[in-house]
């Protein structure tokens, strides 16, 4: 009896410190209907207005692939909202390299041009797909994905939702070639040898 008992209190125990993990992992609900930092005082809609996206489509195309945010770091008033927005523009022929967003799924809408999109899921299968003007796309959370302007002449514009008001973004080629991991590591990890290693955390700027 007592052992039974016992087993029920650490399932219990277990399901609540596994409940509460999967809470945290994602923006956590909040008790009031906003958040004000307490340094800012919101006293009009101009605390729950950005204007930084004013001029993103109207300046020249950028020389490389650019990203403008509306995350919690811009846009103080997302706090505790569970969402965030981003503008992504491609040049010709660029690439927002395979990265993810520990947070959050995204949901792409293309406003302008094509797009060459993908992601792997966890067994290792590429989802990919060609989106054109006024497509939509869902990466799932915490997936490795990109996006590819494969036309050689036109620019792509997309813009992007989050479930997260801090969705995160870890890029794969900075994250491993650029943070100091043993070059003998990456090697091994690659199947090649030291000096090509080197020559691609030379070419990211990473710490050879």
């Amino acid at each position: 009896m007592a052992s039974t008992m016992l087993r029920h209190v650490l399932f219990f125990t277990i399901a609540v410190f596994a409940t509460s993990w999967i809470a945290q992992a994602s923006d956590p609900d909040i008790l009031s209907d906003f958040i004000v930092p307490a340094n800012s005082n919101a006293t009009d809609g101009s605390f729950f207005t950005f204007t930084g996206m004013r001029g993103v489509f109207d300046s020249p195309v950028p020389p490389n692939f650019k990203v403008t945010k509306a995350g919690l770091a811009e846009f103080p008033a997302l706090n505790g909202q569970s969402v965030s927005f981003a503008v992504l523009q491609y040049p010709a022929g660029s690439v927002n390299p395979p990265h993810t967003h520990p947070r959050s799924a995204e949901h792409l809408f293309v406003v302008e041009g094509t797009l060459v999109v993908g992601f792997i899921d966890t067994a290792n299968k590429l989802y990919t797909q060609t989106l054109q003007f006024g497509d939509m796309f869902v990466f799932p959370k915490g997936l490795v994905h990109f996006q590819y302007n494969a036309d050689t002449e036109e620019p792509a514009t997309a813009l992007s939702a989050f479930g997260s008001a801090n969705a995160g973004t870890v890029s794969v080629p900075p994250s491993v070639f650029a943070t100091g991991i043993d070059d003998g590591i990456l090697a091994k990890s690659f199947k090649t040898d030291v000096a090509t290693i080197q020559k691609i955390k030379a070419g990211l700027g990473g710490k050879a």
